[in-house]
């Protein structure tokens, strides 16, 4: 299967550079073109989040009755940019874009010959987004890691003092720098003595969150809670913790995305809290972005439209297991 996605990346790379799409195999929407042919440029659906992400745009476009064709590029900056430089010989007048390096944003939007951009996932820098043409559609990455700090705080009955441990996603991701750094900022308002006793990069994945703590704990340091980017590195935490003898009911391990396995999880007890990073929603406000923007339009018609006009905020929501299946 991961073949043959590599297989039809290539050729649509080669059709985009030749302006010739059209009637080359792409995965596409299946609707009319509508008011926007919108080209959807990513890294890769090997993340459960990303890969919900990109179902629901795809549905989305279906509901809206526009065209989107999706094209994954792994992390190829030098690819991403040649699909962006021949969208708009290509009939595109939109695009979506989950950027494979978030500095390079600023280029994309110069090889994008003018068409309006909607990031998704990988905020880029807010000093290169424009009103009505370069915009973020997500949620408030701090929201997600002041959620988590908060009901640990909480079910750990506030104390003054905590031992913790991090796990991050990617290095340089919006959600890794925004999330950690909200966990940190949490506790420091709180006067709380936090004491991060390990924090780490394991890039979103469950057998990165596995590898680094069995090192971790090889120190045997004490730790209160385990603070995870994302629901995949936390599942990864709590099989770690499992393995190594430690007590789940008294170690919370918090994570982000409210995933069908996240949300299972916190159901069985294991997990103790996610946040919900609402896919559905943050895929529909990049179709509706993008219609918007290659109509003209003002993205402050859009649902959650900022009134600068540069990002489209879709709510993080807390879960634990007094909710939990209500996300399930």
């Amino acid at each position: 299967m991961k073949r043959m996605k590599k297989f039809w990346s290539i050729i649509l790379v080669g059709c985009l550079a030749m302006g010739l799409l059209v009637g080359c195999g792409s995965s596409s929407s299946g609707g009319s073109s509508g008011s926007a042919k919108i080209l959807y440029v990513l890294t890769d659906t090997e993340d459960t989040f990303r890969a919900t992400l990109s179902d629901g745009i795809m549905a989305a476009a279906e509901s809206a009755g526009v065209q989107v064709d999706m094209v994954e590029t792994g992390n190829d900056v030098a690819k991403q940019l040649e699909l962006v430089e021949g969208a708009k010989a290509s009939g595109y007048n939109a695009i979506i874009m989950l950027l494979a390096d978030s500095d390079t944003a600023l280029q994309m939007q110069v090889a994008s010959n003018d068409l309006p951009i909607a990031y998704v996932n990988a905020r880029p820098d807010d000093s290169v987004l424009k009103e009505n043409k370069y915009v973020f559609v997500g949620s408030d990455e701090e929201q997600a890691g002041e959620f988590q700090a908060e009901y640990v705080w909480n079910k750990l009955g506030k104390p003054s003092s905590m031992n913790i441990v991090i796990l991050e996603g990617q290095e340089g991701h919006s959600g890794t720098i925004g999330r950690t750094s909200a966990v940190k900022y949490f506790f420091k308002d709180q006067g709380v003595d936090a004491n991060y006793v390990f924090v780490d990069f394991c890039n979103w994945t469950a057998e990165g969150a596995e590898e680094k703590l069995d090192v971790f704990f090889q120190t045997g340091q004490s730790f209160d809670a385990v603070f995870c980017n994302n629901d995949t590195m936390a599942l990864g935490a709590c099989e770690a913790l499992k393995n190594h003898g430690y007590d789940l009911t008294k170690i919370p391990v918090c994570g982000v995305d409210a995933t069908a396995d996240g949300c299972a999880s916190v159901k069985a007890g294991e997990m103790q809290f996610t946040v919900l990073q609402d896919a559905a929603g943050q895929a529909a406000g990049a179709v509706q972005a993008c219609i918007t923007m290659a109509n003209g339009g003002d993205i402050t018609d859009v649902e959650g439209g900022s009134e600068d006009k540069m990002f489209v905020w879709i709510p993080f929501q807390g879960v634990d297991a007094s909710n939990v299946s209500d996300f399930m």
